[in-house]
């Protein structure tokens, strides 16, 4: 190889950087840089690939084209792949915290219910707060309070199981029809919205009027209160579909509906799951809600509830309140474990 010509460098002599082709690295405009590192960075730019080198091919000419192995990567397509990172699952501190923090704040809330019950009101006052001893002594200890909120339990789950399965039902739907055109959406969003924002015990009534006061009456309720959610969360995940994805289906010429359940539905399945466990509490809260209103068949919670009140039974009536309250956190841990299910097989499934 030919010697380069190269001109008397002194190493303390700096001059300012000048924009060009070759810049030193770390070279800003206007900042000073020393001529010596410029051409030491020149000499290695121009150095032939000794070393760490990897052949792709041969030119026309028959020689061999190598190029670094740093470039070896951009090289071969297969490296090109993405790599998914792999999400590591909590460890034996993680779980402990998840289940030791739940429990602490539930201690601390019972003692300063316990605290504000005993020793901030008056005895015979106490009745407004009773301690929560006396709530699990007259509400769950007591063998007829406790069959008799049981069976309102009971009544009042059927009604908001069967109004949440029809919710789930019809949102999605709702969310497949809008999502296959726009005029179809804005054709028949806006409803949707006027139907999450009409006073719901207003309806009641005329509810009652038209389809009767019992088991029927009451699921239309919880399907009014809760489909709202599962409408506007798949739609978002139907519509959240990357369009590379897209045009890779138009690509290989998949149909309208192909192209719904095997790119769209997947896609959409953590933001559903994620309404139905917004769902799940509005429709427990529905069943009681109608439970108030339509009186005729099983007692539910919620007139159990409206009976305690007139009695001034406190104790059984915070005992309603946290019975109906476990419905809607088991129908949310359960929606919960299923969106758990659902990300750890995509994440295992293989790209």
């Amino acid at each position: 190889m030919a010697t380069r010509a190269r001109a008397a460098v002194h190493p303390g002599v700096r001059r300012p950087c000048q924009p060009g082709l070759h810049r030193p690295a770390g070279c800003l405009r206007g900042h000073l840089v020393n001529e010596a590192d410029v051409a030491n960075e020149a000499d290695e730019a121009n150095e032939p690939v000794t070393n760490g080198t990897v052949t792709t091919g041969t030119a026309e000419n028959g020689t061999a084209v190598v190029v670094p192995a740093r470039d070896a990567r951009a090289a071969d397509p297969a490296a090109l792949r993405p790599v998914r990172p792999t999400r590591r699952p909590p460890g034996r501190s993680g779980r402990l915290v998840r289940l030791v923090a739940p429990l602490a704040t539930l201690a601390v809330v019972l003692f300063g219910w316990w605290y504000g019950s005993v020793r901030i009101l008056d005895p015979d006052r106490r009745f407004l707060l009773p301690p929560p001893q006396d709530v699990a002594r007259v509400g769950l200890l007591d063998g007829d309070n406790r069959a008799e909120l049981l069976g309102g339990l009971w009544s009042t789950s059927k009604v908001a199981l069967v109004g949440l399965a029809l919710s789930i039902v019809i949102g999605v739907l709702f969310a497949i029809v809008m999502s296959q055109a726009r005029w179809v959406e804005h054709s028949l969003y806006p409803y949707a919205v006027v139907l999450q924002t009409i006073p719901i015990l207003a309806v009641v009534p005329l509810l009652g009027f038209w389809f009767g006061f019992e088991f029927r009456s009451r699921v239309i309720v919880c399907v009014l209160v809760a489909v709202f959610p599962i409408i506007t969360n798949t739609l978002f995940g139907l519509r959240s579909v990357e369009p590379d994805l897209h045009d890779l289906f138009s690509l290989y010429g998949a149909g309208r509906v192909r192209r719904l359940v095997r790119l769209e539905l997947p896609a959409a399945l953590p933001a559903a799951i994620t309404g139905c466990k917004i769902s799940a509490g509005l429709a427990v809260i529905g069943s009681i809600i109608a439970d108030f209103f339509f009186r005729q068949g099983d007692p539910g919670i919620g007139r159990l509830i409206d009976i305690y009140r007139q009695r001034v039974a406190t104790e059984q009536l915070l005992t309603a309140l946290f019975l109906s309250s476990l419905v809607g956190l088991v129908l949310f841990w359960g929606f919960e474990a299923l969106g758990g299910f659902v990300q750890r097989r995509r994440s295992s499934r293989p790209h």
